[in-house]
Formats: structure tokens, sequence, C-alpha cells
């Protein structure tokens, strides 16, 4: 295999490897791990559990302290039930665009760095660049800290990490954590008629969440009068969800249990296990309830994770040379979360910065403009210009 690929043709191959999240990521990492081997850079894999995905780090350059870590994800969201007017595993040009699943979430920026990587080996760095391409980041960012802990251990300490999600190639220094909560309901089964002798798990579980859409209206409220919140975020408080429930069996039967996921996006300045600890007093306070009429009902929670905010960093390397890189001194944040927070939680320098639109990631047809992509590039090659200067 040549290392002579442009960066069009590393996205159209990347994207050609269906890496959603519920399946592998080894295709795509053993082409990556070769295509980087011929580049002559030093590789540590980190594998998963089960050994079916794995992480993937790649040194290029001297093994010398103060380097910087360009940052991807390897896997996708599924296109199930989308309805694409293009082939989602194959990259389609059109009117500007670049077509395909993960073009702009965020295979245009891992193939960027691994276009570019035979650039970098050509360089004479005096301080390296590290590839660092992990596994699962959108079933809850859960291969990065694995990956952060094995190459901490196996490299010198790097200066700055750039996190490569699409932000329009602004340099975002802050953006909300992630808190999700898997929630079931017990209740006690009984004919409908006689609901009075039941506990429905169902029932119950619908004041949980209307109790979390009403504690949403009061952070919407008191962002309005400016009494808490952050402006700077769209929107500027925490928000709750729902985004799946399930329970029940028929109609005339009280549920005996009820499964919903609740999810948290959670500000900078606030604290994530304050706002499960609320939620699960609240969840106490209902079983209370419920136990009146039957003892062995009642609501159980289980963390399913935690995404880690960014913070903004005061005098920050990273924010420093993404700035100087970008030329960007707008203050930007952002609501969705990354793997940001997490290289941050062990003391590294992070920002996120990367080619493309938010707007299009997850969306059938979704799109990187060749302008977004061709300003990726130059961001790279800058920053080799800069660390081989």
């Amino acid at each position: 295999m040549t290392t002579d690929i442009t960066p069009r043709e590393m996205l159209a191959r990347l994207v050609a490897f269906p890496t959603v999240s519920r399946d592998t990521n080894l295709p795509l990492v053993d082409f990556a791990a070769d295509h980087l081997a011929r580049c002559g850079a030093t590789l540590l894999r980190v594998p998963d559990e089960t050994g079916t995905k794995a992480s993937l780090v790649a040194r290029i350059g001297p093994d010398v302290p103060g380097g910087v870590v360009l940052s991807g994800h390897t896997d996708v969201v599924p296109v199930d039930g989308q309805d694409w007017s293009t082939e989602p595993w194959r990259l389609v040009e059109r009117d500007g665009r670049l077509y395909g699943r993960g073009t702009a979430d965020m295979k245009g920026f891992v193939a960027l760095a691994l276009a570019l990587a035979p650039r970098m080996a050509a360089a004479p760095l005096k301080r390296p660049i590290i590839l660092a391409l992990s596994r699962d980041e959108e079933v809850g960012c859960v291969g990065a800290p694995p990956m952060i802990e094995a190459m901490l251990a196996a490299l010198p300490r790097p200066e700055a990490v750039i996190v490569g999600e699409p932000t329009g190639m602004r340099v975002v220094t802050a953006h909300k954590g992630g808190l999700l909560l898997e929630t079931r309901a017990r209740g006690h089964e009984v004919h409908s008629s006689e609901i009075h002798r039941g506990v429905s798990a169902i029932m119950w579980a619908a004041r949980l969440v209307t109790w979390l859409d009403d504690v949403m209206e009061e952070n919407r409220a008191a962002a309005e009068a400016g009494t808490a919140g952050d402006p700077a975020f769209d929107p500027p408080y925490t928000t709750t969800h729902v985004g799946t429930i399930a329970g029940g069996t028929a109609h005339n039967i009280t549920a005996r249990d009820c499964r919903f996921l609740a999810s948290f996006r959670v500000l900078p300045s606030e604290d994530p296990d304050a706002w499960e600890a609320r939620f699960r007093a609240e969840a106490e306070r209902l079983s209370a309830a419920m136990r009146r009429t039957r003892p062995n009902t009642g609501f159980a929670i289980e963390r399913v994770n935690l995404v880690p905010s960014c913070r903004p960093e005061p005098r920050g390397a990273a924010e420093a040379l993404a700035r100087a890189l970008t030329g960007d001194n707008a203050t930007n944040v952002v609501s969705f979360g990354t793997e940001a927070g997490q290289f941050q939680a062990p003391g590294l320098s992070a920002v996120v910065c990367g080619p493309g639109d938010i707007a299009q990631a997850h969306q059938p047809d979704e799109f990187i403009t060749l302008e977004q992509f061709e300003a990726g590039a130059r961001f790279m090659r800058r920053l080799i210009d800069r660390l081989a200067a």
C-alpha cells in the first residue's frame, strides 16, 4: 500500500468502512495502522475488552515531550431508517460538498491527519505529532479514557490536544458535559379495573419524566432572568431529555416495568454529580409514594456514563496554538459533547477545532463542504510547519 493518498481519496477509503458503533472498527484501524507504519510512525493499539474494537495512537516525530495530539473518533452513528439520496458508505462529490456517513462527524478530520502523515514524517519536526483515534465515541465517549491512559503511560507528555470535531474551524474552548442515567420503575400488576390496588410503572415513570421537563423549564426561566445559566451557550442552561422509554404488557394491565434513559447536558460551571443527586432524590420521593400501595415497588437508577465538560483554560497551550493556526480570536462554546474534557481530566490542555458543521452530524446525506475540508488541510499543514520550525 502506498502512503501517497490525497485527502479526498483517504476520506473515500474511511467512509467505505461502515464503523457503526455497534460493529467492529478493526478493518479501519488495521488500514490506518498499516498506512501510518509505512510512514514510520510508532504505533500503540488499545483494544477493548471484547477484542472486536480498538483505539489507535501513532507518534510521528521525535520521542520527546511537548507534542501535539490530533484526536478523532473512528466510529459513526447508524444510517438505519434514514432517507439518503446517496449511498452512505460511498463518498459522493456534488455541488461543492462531499457526502457520506462520517464526512462531518468526524472522518473528515481523521482523513486529513492520515493523508498528511507522510508530510509529517518528512518534516524535521522538533516535537511530535500524535494521532489519537478512539473507538466508541458515539455511545458515550467510552473508548477515550483507556486510550488516554495508555498514551500517557507509553509516550512523553504532550503539550496540547486538538479534538477535531466539526466546529467550522472555530476554536472552541468549552462545551457542556453529558450525564446518562438508566432509570427503571418497578410497579405491581393488576387488572386496570382495579388500578387502586396496583402500581403502574409507566404512570409513575411519567411523573419523573415530567419532573425533568419542569426542571428544564425552571433552568430556562432562570437563564432568561439572568439569575443562572451561561449566556455563552445555546441554550444558556443545563438541559434534560428522555430519548427512549419502554414498558408495559397490555392496555388493561397496570405496568409492572418501565425503563427510560434520562440525559443531562450540564454547563461547565455546574456539577453533574449534583444533578444526579437531585434526580435520585426526586425518584426516591416518588418511590416512597409508590410503596404506600405496594412495598416492592419503586425506582432503580444506574449511571450509564458521564462525559465531562470541556472547561476554558487560562493561558491554555492548546487554545494559544489553535488560535495561532486559525487566526480565530473569538470566544466559542458548543452544547454538544466531545472527548476534550476527558483529555483535560489528567491535566492535558485541550480545545475543540475541526472542519465541518455539527448540524450535518447524524443526518441523512451527511456532508462536509470542500471549502471546510481544505481549511482543515491548511490547519494541519501550518501545524507541521510550526513544529518543524
